[in-house]
């Protein structure tokens, strides 16, 4: 019977801007692949990890190449055969996870159900992301997060500034937890004592201080939040790194390259001891449908994608009072 396999790139408005420390956007394009039996259509989303200079057409033409060597398999052979013609990353993601909606539906079972999970996922509280901006911007930004029932706020930070900007944000909202994302911007601060600093500010995890390749410099830092490593970890092959340095890890589809990869990053995560937080870039729900199964184990969970954006696909998940419900 074979596959029939194929892929297109959309573009998707942003609400405003979203701005973190490398720049701003205003849309994104995301690659949505389709696999098909001839009686089921699966589909995928991926967006592609800009800072490994992926871009949503480079995705494209990686899928393009394996549609005839694809074609003669079933979906768990070519789930399985994924794994080593692409390496991680959006491309392998956007695949992957369309294969495993098409063995669901091939079987007429939930997604859940066939990936192994002991029950139905529950809703889960999401993270609402802060851009990156003035100390008064963000505070504004944060107290309408809060009124839209955001309980979680994730803050972008870039290494200068970033203790006035955590305490505007929790002017802002007084009540809200808590969590910030260094993007690699503190290289060459005193990483414990601006631990303590947010630490006293109700901070309760911090992402990604040092750069990529700079592990090292939280030898010997005893924080007093968790840190987790986002950057640098972007497979199994980062997690014995990792485990050396960093109190967890976010797992993020894209960069590991999808349900299947993420899902073993969780289990070998969890055996080493460390922190979960399941995250994603800007995309639809269709994008995040498989991380929130992933994100039913995390400590840390911000899949807020769909909410970032002007408008997500009619069928998508619906977030209430920062919850994250399936549509």
């Amino acid at each position: 019977m074979g596959l029939t396999i194929s892929a297109a790139v959309e573009r998707w408005p942003v609400a405003g801007q979203f701005i973190i420390s490398r720049g701003a956007k205003t849309h994104v394009d995301v690659l949505v692949a389709a696999a098909s039996d001839g009686t089921h259509v699966g589909l995928g989303e991926a967006t592609a990890i800009y800072y490994h200079g992926e871009s949503a057409e480079s995705c494209l033409t990686q899928i393009a190449a394996l549609i005839d060597a694809l074609a003669p398999m079933d979906a768990a052979d070519a789930r399985a055969a994924v794994q080593t013609l692409l390496p991680p990353g959006a491309a392998r993601n956007a695949l992957d996870c369309a294969l495993w909606d098409l063995e669901a539906k091939a079987v007429g079972k939930p997604l859940w159900q066939v990936a192994g999970l002991g029950e139905a996922p529950k809703p889960l509280q999401t993270a609402f992301t802060i851009s990156l901006g003035d100390p008064a911007v963000m505070e504004a930004n944060a107290a309408m997060a809060a009124a839209r029932g955001f309980g979680l706020l994730k803050l972008k930070l870039t290494g200068e500034g970033d203790r006035d900007r955590v305490a505007a944000v929790r002017k802002g909202a007084p009540a809200a937890r808590l969590i910030v994302d260094a993007n690699e911007s503190w290289g060459a601060l005193d990483i414990e004592a601006e631990a303590v600093a947010l630490a006293a500010l109700g901070v309760e995890m911090i992402e990604q201080p040092v750069p990529v390749g700079q592990d090292a410099l939280l030898d010997g830092v005893h924080a007093a939040v968790p840190i987790l490593a986002d950057e640098s970890c972007q497979s199994r092959a980062d997690l014995e790194l990792c485990a050396r340095y960093y109190d967890g890890i976010n797992i993020k589809l894209d960069k590991a390259g999808g349900l299947t990869e993420a899902l073993a990053m969780a289990r070998e995560a969890e055996a080493l001891g460390m922190k979960l937080m399941v995250g994603c870039m800007l995309s639809t729900s269709l994008g995040i449908a498989p991380a929130f199964l992933v994100a039913q184990a995390a400590h840390w969970v911000d899949l807020d994608g769909p909410v970032l954006l002007a408008k997500d696909r009619e069928d998508g998940f619906r977030f209430d009072h920062g919850m994250i419900l399936p549509g």
